[in-house]
C-alpha cells in the first residue's frame, strides 16, 4: 500500500534513520517502539508529509487520504463543538453544493444529446457514489456516536471550543479526524487525553474500522488491543516484526540475546587476529600470514548490538512513618462550582496501607476530590485526615510547574534541606539525570524527564499518604513498571488516579467510580471493575433492544450461523475474563486469610491477648474475608453458568 524507500535522516552529525525501507499493507495496524529520541514521532511526520527526510521518499498510491493526530495540535477557537467537529464533512458539503449545482444546470438545458450534458450526468452519478461511499446521509449520527464515544455529553454540542481545556480540544481534533475515515491513520500518543472508558472505545473503533494504523504509544494494553505488527526503531534501523507488543518483547529478548552471543564471538575472533599480528609483525618468516590476517581484519564486518538503554531508574518511596489506622474518613463530600454539581455524598473510610483507584470520564470530580482532600478547594461535608498522616501530592500538571530557567541540579537543591543535600548527585543518577543531565535546564527536558524531576522532590520528605494524580502520563513503558513496583512495595496508603489499566492492575484493591455526581465503591482490582461494568453495559443494552423491538418491526436480521458465531465469541471473552477474576479473588482470600493466622498466633499469646489494636485489626481482616468470598461465590456462580452456556450451543 505504502512504501517507504531508502529513508535518511540527519540532524547536523547525528544519524536517526539511516537508509530505512519497509512496507505498510492495507489493514496493519503497526505500533512504532524504541527507546525515547529514536525518532518514533518524526516516522509519523514524515509519512504524514508534515516534514521532510534527509534522503530517500515515502510512497503512496493515488488518491490516499491521511489522518494525522501529532502529540501537541493547534485548535481553533471560533466554533461551538458540533460545528467544529462537522468540518471533518466539508468533502461532503461541497459534493452537495456541486450536486445542487449540477442539477440546476441540467434544469436550464436541453441539449440532451450533447457531450457536455452527458459529461455533467456523469459527473453527479460520480458524485452521488462518493456520498454514498462515505455516509453522507449518515454523517449527523457519526458525529454524534464519536462524540459521545470520546466522553463529550449531548449537552456539550453547542458549547463554544474555546470552554473546553486543552486535551478536551485534542478530543474534538482526535474525532475531526476519526470521522474523515482516512485510508491511513497516524496516531502519536492518542490515549494521552482519554479515560478509560474512551480508550476502550477507541481500541473497538480502530479494531472495526478500515483505515491502516500506525501509532505511538506507552499504553500497552492499548497498544496490545490494537496492533499487529510492531516495528521497532532502533540506532537509525528497523526491526519489523509480524506480532503483537507482548510477543514482540519476548521475539526481541531473543533477537538481542543471538546478536550478542554473535558480537562476543566476533570480538573474540578480532582479539585473536590482533594478538597474532601484534605478535608476528616483526617476524619475516610469519611476513605472509600477516599480512593475510591485517587483509582478513580489515574486511570483518562489525556486528553492532543494538541500542539498549542500559540506564536504569532506581526508584523506590521511602519508609512511611506510622499513621493512625485510617488516614482518610469522607461522610458526605460533596464539591459544586456555581451551578454545576461535579459530585455528592462521597462517603468512604480509607484504611492504613489501603491502595485504590479513582477511575472516570474526564470532569467527573476525580482530581477536584483530591484537591478537597488536600485542602485546595472548599467542599460539602465532612473530610477528616488521620493521625499524623503526612500526604505526599504527585499532581497532573507537575511537570509543567517545574521553572523552566533553573537546571536539574538546582531545582532538586532548592527543595532539599539537611544531610539529603550532601547526596543530591546520587538521587540524580538513580533518576537517569547523572553526569551533565543535571546541568540540563529543565525547559529543554522530554515531557518523560520533567516527570521524572517532579517525581524526585515528591520523595525527598518521607510521607505516608500517596496521592498520585496521572503519574504515568510522559513516561515510557519501561519507566511506568519502575514506578509501579516503587508504589506496590510502599508500605503507606496510595491513592491513583489513572486512566492507565496496565498500570492499576495488581496495585489497587478497590476502585472509586466517578460518574453522574456519584463516587461508586467497587471492591476488587481494575480488570474486576472494567468487568463488572461491561456485563451491566451489557445488560443495559439488551433491555434498550428489546424495547426496540417491542416497539417498531425489525428491518434486518442476523443469520443464525454469524448470530451463533458472535455469540460464542462473546461467551469465551467472557469466560476468559471471569476466570481471571476468580482466580484474583483467590489470591486475595489467601493472602486475608494468611494475615489472620499470624494474629491469631500473636492473639493466643497473653500479651497479645490484651492488644485492643490487634483484635481490631483482626476483626476487619474477617469482614474483608467475608466480603472478597461473596465476591469469589459470586464471580464463581457467574463462570458457571457462562461455561454451561457455552457447552449447550
Amino acid at each position: 500500500m505504502i512504501s517507504v524507500d531508502a529513508l535518511s535522516v540527519e540532524f547536523g552529525v547525528t544519524v536517526l534513520f539511516d537508509n530505512i525501507s519497509y512496507v505498510i499493507n492495507k489493514r496493519d495496524r503497526i505500533a512504532l517502539v524504541g527507546r525515547n529520541g529514536a525518532g518514533k514521532s518524526t516516522m509519523l511526520k514524515i509519512i504524514a508529509g508534515v516534514q521532510k527526510p534527509t534522503r530517500g521518499a515515502v510512497n503512496y498510491p493515488k488518491d490516499m487520504t491521511v489522518g494525522y493526530l501529532p502529540q501537541q495540535m493547534p485548535v481553533t477557537d471560533t466554533k461551538t463543538l458540533y460545528a467544529e467537529t462537522e468540518e471533518a464533512f466539508s468533502d461532503i458539503f461541497r459534493l452537495q453544493e456541486r450536486i445542487t449545482a449540477i442539477n440546476e444546470e441540467l434544469g436550464r438545458r436541453d441539449d440532451y444529446e450533447s457531450a457536455e450534458y452527458h459529461a455533467l450526468i456523469d459527473e453527479l452519478t460520480s458524485a452521488n457514489e462518493r456520498i454514498s461511499i462515505i455516509g453522507g446521509a449518515n454523517y449527523q449520527a457519526e458525529i454524534e456516536k464519536t462524540l459521545l464515544g470520546l466522553g463529550f455529553l449531548r449537552s456539550d454540542f453547542d458549547r463554544p471550543t474555546s470552554e473546553f481545556s486543552g486535551g478536551w480540544r485534542m478530543r474534538i481534533e482526535l474525532a475531526k479526524i476519526l470521522l474523515k475515515r482516512p485510508d491511513l491513520l497516524l496516531l502519536d500518543e492518542p490515549t494521552n487525553h482519554l479515560d478509560i472508558e474512551s480508550i476502550q472505545w477507541l481500541e473497538e473503533f480502530l479494531a472495526s474500522s478500515g483505515s491502516t494504523v500506525m501509532l505511538v504509544s506507552h499504553d500497552r494494553a492499548f497498544i496490545d488491543n490494537v496492533t499487529n505488527r510492531t516495528i521497532e526503531i532502533s540506532l537509525g534501523h528497523i526491526y519489523d516484526y509480524k506480532v503483537n507488543y507482548s510477543k514482540y518483547l519476548e521475539l526481541r529478548a531473543e533477537r538481542l540475546e543471538q546478536q550478542m552471543r554473535a558480537y562476543e564471538n566476533q570480538q573474540k575472533q578480532i582479539k585473536d587476529t590482533e594478538e597474532f599480528i601484534e605478535r608476528f609483525r616483526y617476524k619475516a618468516t610469519k611476513s605472509v600470514q600477516v599480512q593475510s590476517r591485517i587483509k582478513q581484519l580489515a574486511k570483518i564486518e562489525r556486528i553492532e548490538v543494538d541500542e539498549v538503554d542500559r540506564s536504569r531508574l532506581n526508584l523506590k518511596f521511602p519508609p512511611a512513618p506510622r499513621s493512625g489506622d485510617y488516614p482518610l474518613i469522607l461522610d458526605g463530600v460533596g464539591k459544586c462550582y456555581g451551578s454545576r454539581r461535579i459530585f455528592s455524598n462521597a462517603t468512604f473510610t480509607l484504611k492504613r496501607g489501603e491502595k485504590i483507584a479513582f477511575v472516570g470520564k474526564n470532569g467527573e470530580g476525580k482530581t477536584t476530590l483530591v484537591k478537597c482532600i488536600m485542602g485546595q478547594t472548599d467542599y460539602e461535608g465532612t473530610l477528616k485526615i488521620g493521625h499524623n498522616v503526612k500526604i505526599g501530592y504527585y499532581a497532573q500538571n507537575q511537570a509543567q510547574l517545574l521553572d523552566g530557567e533553573v537546571t536539574v541540579f538546582d531545582t532538586v537543591d532548592r527543595v532539599a534541606v539537611g544531610d539529603i543535600r550532601t547526596k543530591i548527585r546520587d538521587i540524580l543518577g538513580a533518576f537517569m539525570f547523572g553526569g551533565e543531565a543535571s546541568d540540563k535546564k529543565v525547559k529543554v527536558l522530554s515531557g518523560g524527564e520533567r516527570a521524572r524531576l517532579a517525581m524526585i522532590k515528591l520523595l525527598l520528605e518521607p510521607v505516608n499518604l500517596l496521592i498520585l494524580d496521572e503519574p504515568t502520563n510522559h513516561l515510557d513503558i519501561s519507566t511506568k513498571e519502575v514506578l509501579k513496583q516503587a508504589v506496590a512495595a510502599f508500605d503507606g496508603t496510595v491513592i491513583l488516579v489513572s486512566h492507565d489499566r496496565e498500570f492499576l492492575d495488581g496495585l489497587v484493591s478497590k476502585v472509586y467510580e466517578f460518574g453522574g455526581g456519584k463516587v461508586t465503591e467497587h471492591i476488587g482490582g481494575i480488570y474486576d471493575f472494567l468487568q463488572r461494568r461491561k456485563i451491566d453495559s451489557l445488560k443495559e443494552l439488551e433491555k434498550k433492544k428489546a424495547e426496540q423491538q417491542d416497539s417498531k418491526p425489525a428491518v434486518r436480521e442476523i443469520s443464525d450461523n454469524k448470530a451463533d458465531y458472535l455469540k460464542r465469541k462473546e461467551i469465551q471473552r467472557r469466560i476468559k475474563q471471569l476466570q481471571n477474576c476468580v482466580n484474583d479473588a483467590e489470591k486475595r482470600v489467601q493472602k486475608i486469610e494468611e494475615k489472620i493466622a499470624e494474629i491469631e498466633k500473636v492473639l493466643a499469646t497473653p500479651e497479645g491477648f490484651s492488644n485492643i489494636d490487634l483484635c481490631q485489626q483482626h476483626g476487619e481482616l474477617n469482614r474483608e474475608l467475608s466480603s472478597m468470598m461473596d465476591f469469589w461465590s459470586e464471580q464463581t456462580e457467574k463462570l458457571e453458568a457462562a461455561q454451561k452456556e457455552l457447552a449447550e450451543m
